[in-house]
């Protein structure tokens, strides 16, 4: 696995964490890196950034989401699905380092690891329409 896919599941770890506890964000990256703490610094840096990233613009990316998601709201999706959402998200809005494909593909890819297949289809659908609105604005 390359140090960018491991740094997106350790955000989406933290993320995850962050979203059940509610808990400030510097605590909640204490205890994750105290359990985390063998991570290489480049991976711990990307990772602290998008986590950080999300969820200092986790209003818009909410009301983004909400927007692209046909009958669902936001709250009611599964916490994996909607954090790897997030991510994702941000990612497509916020950084422009890597391509829109390789994001969407990443956020499959890590679908794939920690959620449903029924997730994957529900993640592609919402992603690919924050893309092509983003293109064609």
């Amino acid at each position: 696995m390359g140090g960018r896919r491991k740094g997106r599941e350790l955000a989406l770890q933290m993320l995850y964490q962050w979203d059940l506890t509610r808990y400030p964000l510097p605590a909640v990256q204490e205890s994750f890196w105290t359990l985390n703490s063998e991570v290489e610094e480049e991976v711990h840096q990307f990772a602290e950034s998008l986590m950080a990233g999300a969820i200092s613009n986790i209003g818009a990316i909410d009301v983004l989401l909400a927007s692209h998601a046909e009958h669902w709201r936001v709250a009611r999706m599964a916490t994996v699905d909607r954090n790897i959402l997030r991510l994702a998200t941000y990612e497509l809005l916020y950084e422009s380092e890597t391509p829109h494909p390789v994001i969407i593909n990443e956020a499959l890819e890590i679908a794939r690891r920690f959620s449903t297949p029924e997730s994957i289809h529900f993640i592609n659908g919402i992603l690919d329409s924050i893309r092509k609105k983003k293109e064609t604005a």
